[in-house]
């Protein structure tokens, strides 16, 4: 390589500064874009997936017509006598509609003896009990917002006050799932959410031996037909199905920005200025070759394209995994009225790095190779005229 190619191609690149300039920022925000379309992807799709570790290896629940049903509580009873269950647990939850806040919460009922599962949420010492509450970080904020710092009323079915004591809130980095939930007592949950006293909304079995699982929910299936069997298999392809259908938007916003760059490109080819053509005629007519004019426009596109590659890659780095990626975070988490302070983990991921380096790279280059051989192989004299 002859680096007086490179001074040419730079001084070339300054004389047309201009035209550089917009196609460089333009560049710079179309890597931008799509970097941070694949990094939020790959984050939640990544933080999804590895919450399929604590599912239970079981989920039964009631369905009549597509539509949820409660379950007698009495089932656990029967479910406790069948081989390899170690452990069945009734879970009652559901969302409530604040009035007064004009927003949903995720209400959810533990057992005393169920507490131990908080720790995996909160601070080990935090315990519910008949009067407490423990909130998401969503939930704080707004309660807090709206001047209950200490306690949260709530409304039952009939019209009654429920007054709890808020005792704690999750911590932050199980925002993702946690922040529009509310913990409190069995009885309180089926009290608020109108639930009668013998029904729960679902049963989770844990089974000591995992090889069993399937062959326990084929038993389950056979003995009780009107109810639906989830493992946690059947779990992990729903969470799949979600992003999938979520990732969709991106796709569709990829697919945007992607035909929008083409238009630019095609604009680049077909718009070779007078002066371009000139200078490529008279460095033909001084005897450049064919393939050194090639050479020339190569090293111009290699680093202009390069250079807003890497300057778009920061760019989206900064602006995930830094700033959290306001607006485009709000695409798959959702906004509605509780702000979703979620951090996106830090994933980097070679693949995704070069998929998008093979999407801009090497179709600029050829965008500015091929106008310019055109040029480049026609008479001199019809060039330079």
């Amino acid at each position: 390589m002859n680096f007086y190619f490179v001074e040419f191609a730079l001084n070339s690149l300054f004389r047309q500064k201009q035209k550089v300039i917009s196609i460089f920022l333009i560049f710079t925000l179309l890597v931008f874009l799509l970097s941070s379309i694949f990094f939020i992807s790959n984050s939640l799709k990544l933080e999804i997936l590895s919450t399929v570790k604590s599912l239970p290896e079981i989920i039964i629940k009631k369905e009549v017509a597509g539509r949820s049903e409660l379950i007698d509580e009495d089932l656990v009873d029967e479910l406790v006598l069948i081989d390899g269950v170690s452990e069945v647990i009734p879970r009652v939850w559901g969302y409530y509609y604040s009035f007064s806040l004009n927003c949903y919460f995720s209400i959810v009922g533990l057992e005393e003896f169920d507490n131990t599962w908080l720790k995996s949420l909160t601070d080990a010492s935090t315990k519910i009990d008949e009067n407490s509450i423990i909130v998401g970080q969503g939930v704080k904020k707004i309660l807090e917002k709206n001047f209950y710092k200490d306690f949260f009323n709530f409304y039952t079915p009939d019209n009654k006050v429920k007054r709890l004591k808020i005792i704690g809130e999750f911590r932050g980095e199980t925002n993702l799932f946690s922040n529009d939930v509310i913990i409190m007592n069995k009885n309180n949950a089926k009290e608020i959410l109108g639930i009668d006293k013998t029904k729960v909304t679902d049963i989770v079995l844990k089974v000591s031996n995992p090889n069993e699982v399937k062959t326990i929910a084929s038993k389950l299936i056979q003995k009780y037909p009107n109810l639906v069997v989830l493992t946690k298999q059947d779990l992990k392809k729903d969470y799949e199905e979600l992003f999938n259908y979520k990732g969709g938007v991106f796709l569709a916003l990829f697919l945007i920005v992607l035909f929008t760059f083409f238009l630019l490109l095609y604009e680049k080819i077909s718009s070779i200025t007078s002066n371009e053509l000139k200078e490529i005629g008279i460095l033909r007519a001084i005897g450049w070759k064919i393939e050194d004019i090639i050479k020339e426009k190569l090293i111009e596109s290699l680093i202009v394209s390069i250079f807003a590659y890497l300057l778009g890659l920061i760019l989206a780095i900064f602006y995930v995994y830094f700033l959290n990626a306001p607006l485009l975070k709000n695409i798959f988490i959702g906004s509605r009225i509780l702000e979703n302070n979620f951090l996106f983990n830090f994933y980097f991921d070679i693949k995704t790095i070069l998929l998008i380096f093979l999407l801009t790279v090497p179709i600029y280059l050829f965008a500015t190779i091929i106008p310019a051989w055109k040029v480049a192989i026609k008479d001199i004299e019809d060039i330079i005229k």
